[in-house]
């Protein structure tokens, strides 16, 4: 499966990994029910899908206001990014 997956340009340009590789490794683990190694794969993977379901709720459903769930998960989304990322260059 990994052979169909599109590189990460930033990691392929540059050498440095970007604030969201390791997403679609971690998309595939957990279609294939690894939920421990697709968060280790990717941490934010959870809160990611979370904010494109709500997201998606937000276009579908026009009678209540998605907004501010959809901004706290995206805050969320991005500290978990941020943080993982600069724990990746770490360790």
């Amino acid at each position: 499966m990994e052979k169909y997956m599109i590189p990460c340009m930033s990691k392929k340009l540059f050498g440095v990994e970007c604030l969201g590789c390791g997403t679609q490794r971690s998309l595939a683990l957990l279609l294939q029910g690894d939920f421990v190694a697709a968060f280790k794969m990717y941490p934010a993977i959870y809160t990611l899908i979370l904010l494109f379901m709500f997201i998606f709720l937000h276009v579908i459903d026009k009678s209540r206001n998605y907004t501010k769930i959809v901004i706290s998960l995206a805050i969320v989304n991005l500290i978990i990014m941020v943080v993982s990322y600069f724990y990746k260059m770490v360790y």
